[in-house]
């Protein structure tokens, strides 16, 4: 049968209709809010290119947990800026670091909020590249140890999930022997196993301070023209211990995301990252678009591709939308 006995837009009518056949809905479980901390105190410091981010210092901490938690936001990611940087990223593993001490004061605040580390090195070295660096090139192999030790000393802090975003090979089956060997079995990984060199990070490296100082990331982070390979490194992740998979960016990867979630049954979190933000919120800021609506269309196009998790800096004021629907 075709037209005119079928008519599609019947169920286009009204609003109602529109609710009963939507396929694909954003909840305020699918949210995770990525979180900055920095040494110092008193410290509530926006981000420039982030307008509505902030750098907290801990003793500032207290009142974005309870809101988070307040709005019903299952999980943060967190970042630490640390006092002092130095060429083997110190602070990343230091028991009292910033981001160790932060998950502490959060735990404190809310035991139950989920708390997501960062696993890497560059907010961290004074070089600011994600690993160590030998002879001008970031050393694969001499890395590993060292985000191991993050990892563990992060789980160690109370963290539930750490999430090594680094993109050196073996970092995934390393950190899960460290974890493994040292009792922490049950803290599960969440990999960024598919990060692409990409264009939309610059704003946050603003909020980490984390530009490189001599070069690129391109030789770790992967090729933006590349999709086969983003489905070996989502196999290999998985192969070493991966329990929650990662696609970042996000938006500008919806086909990525299709794919990895054609391809494996993983979990998968997508990260809408700074770039994407900025872009909207510089838009909105000039009357140019309808931020509200722009945002929900962005984040359900996230998730019809496939993304389980919405990894988002517009994830308070999406929770509040959402709780006025």
């Amino acid at each position: 049968m075709g037209f005119p006995e079928v008519r599609l837009r019947r169920l286009r009518r009204t609003e109602g209709l529109r609710r009963m056949v939507r396929e694909t809905r954003i909840g305020v479980d699918d949210l995770i809010y990525p979180l900055f901390v920095i040494s110092g105190s008193r410290i509530k410091q926006p981000i420039q290119a982030m307008p509505g981010i902030f750098r907290f210092s801990l003793d500032e901490l207290s009142p974005e947990i309870e809101e988070v938690s307040n709005l019903g936001i299952p999980a943060v990611l967190l970042f630490g800026i640390p006092e002092m940087k130095d060429e083997l990223g110190s602070g990343a593993y230091d028991m009292h670091g910033i981001a160790q001490e932060a998950a502490r004061k959060i735990k404190k605040v809310n035991p139950e909020l989920v708390v997501i580390a960062d696993v890497c090195l560059c907010e961290y070295t004074n070089h600011g590249h994600c690993g160590v660096v030998v002879g001008g090139e970031v050393d694969n192999d001499k890395t590993l140890e060292l985000l191991a030790s993050t990892a563990l000393s992060l789980a160690k802090a109370g963290v539930d999930v750490v999430a090594p975003s680094d993109m050196m090979d073996g970092r995934v089956a390393a950190i899960r022997k460290c974890l493994d060997q040292n009792g922490y079995m049950m803290i599960p990984i969440m990999s960024y196993a598919v990060k692409y060199a990409s264009a939309f990070y610059s704003p946050f490296r603003e909020a980490v301070d984390s530009a490189p100082q001599f070069g690129d990331r391109r030789s770790y982070q992967m090729d933006p023209a590349n999709v086969r390979e983003a489905l070996r490194e989502v196999e290999q992740d998985i192969w070493e211990g991966a329990d929650i998979i990662m696609v970042k960016p996000a938006l500008p990867y919806l086909d990525v995301i299709s794919k990895v979630r054609d391809h494996f049954n993983h979990p998968l979190a997508a990260y809408s990252v700074s770039g994407e933000y900025s872009m909207v919120k510089a838009a909105a800021a000039r009357g140019w678009i309808d931020e509200r609506e722009i945002i929900l269309e962005i984040l359900t196009a996230i998730k019809r591709a496939g993304a389980d998790m919405l990894i988002t800096y517009h994830a308070k004021e999406v929770a509040k939308w959402l709780s006025n629907l």
